[in-house]
């Protein structure tokens, strides 16, 4: 039975937020061929892995999960607090790749 068989294929859909595309993110996925996304809090890593397998076609080796803190900011004398994010570290069997740029034109 297939990872992506357990879920259902709208839960899927809405579990990957977006690639996160910065410094750190660009230096992992050349390093360690892993691929940063942004997911929505209560993913876990199975949806994601099989969330991934659907999307883009691909095989998953593992997923690393970090949840990040907002950081608090300040407007005037008024204390605020940016939302919490989590982001999902794929990585890939040897072999795969994902194409972020094929189907922009």
């Amino acid at each position: 039975m297939s990872v992506i068989a357990k879920y259902s294929e709208e839960r899927l859909m809405k579990v990957l937020l977006a690639p996160v595309v910065s410094e750190k993110a660009t230096m992992v996925a050349e390093k360690n061929e892993q691929i940063v996304f942004r997911v929505v809090p209560d993913a876990t890593k199975l949806e994601i892995k099989a969330a991934v397998e659907m999307l883009f076609k691909v095989s998953v080796a593992s997923v690393q999960v970090v949840n990040r803190l907002g950081k608090q900011k300040r407007s005037g004398r008024f204390v605020g607090r940016r939302n919490h994010t989590r982001r999902a570290f794929v990585c890939l069997k040897p072999g795969q790749e994902i194409n972020f740029s094929e189907g922009v034109k």
